[in-house]
């Protein structure tokens, strides 16, 4: 249970050092390269903790490594609920997956990440080959969409009935009322729409490939 306070005191401390930098949400996230909303969305806890992100904070605003060593506390409280899920893919039946996220997250380190971005996004690229995998991409410049209120994931049975996850940096909430997994549906729509198709994306992830090689 320590890692909530721990999450808590980064974005007290983010939001802190940029306002004594006199920075705004916006003019930081030129910066770091997220859109002022983004930056909003990680103060207020609406969007998950980033290393990438909390690395490129520390830089621009000075902090010695202040906000990635906070993090490191944070993550050494307990394993994420989401490692080694990946694994499920492996399965002799595995289930259909469709994933969707933003072009930002694979354009935002900096140099110094440079083999670690291509290595992540091959892995992506060669997930996306797989026939029951689905990669959709949402392009940079779709600055605003209802996803930016957080990940989420949608699980369909086999007898057609749905769950929702919410994630958080205490690991997660199931969702499985009715309407709560319609508003999950509908926004999960919304964002699907927002995305390009397949193909697209794969040709996009290897055209960002390309950028850090």
């Amino acid at each position: 249970m320590e890692a909530e306070p721990t999450s808590e005191l980064i974005r007290t401390q983010l939001r802190r050092l940029r306002v004594n930098a006199e920075l705004s949400q916006e003019e930081f996230g030129k910066l770091v390269h997220y859109s002022g909303s983004q930056v909003s969305a990680v103060e207020l806890g609406q969007r998950p903790l980033d290393r990438l992100f909390l690395k490129r904070a520390d830089e621009v605003l000075n902090t010695g490594g202040l906000l990635t060593s906070l993090l490191k506390m944070t993550e050494r409280a307990g394993q994420p609920s989401w490692l080694d899920r990946q694994s499920i893919l492996d399965q002799p039946q595995p289930p259909q997956l469709v994933a969707v996220l933003e072009e930002t997250v694979l354009r935002r380190a900096d140099e110094s990440f440079r083999g670690l971005m291509i290595q992540q996004i091959a892995h992506l690229l060669d997930c996306a080959e797989r026939p029951q995998v689905s990669v959709h991409v949402i392009p940079t410049e779709i600055s605003s969409h209802v996803g930016l209120a957080g990940p989420f994931t949608l699980a369909r049975s086999e007898d057609g009935g749905w769950v929702g996850y919410l994630e958080h940096q205490l690991g997660g909430t199931s969702v499985d009322k009715d309407e709560d997994v319609s508003i999950l549906l509908a926004r999960w729509e919304s964002v699907r729409s927002e995305a390009l198709p397949h193909r697209q994306s794969v040709e996009l992830m290897k055209e960002v490939m390309t950028s850090w090689s």
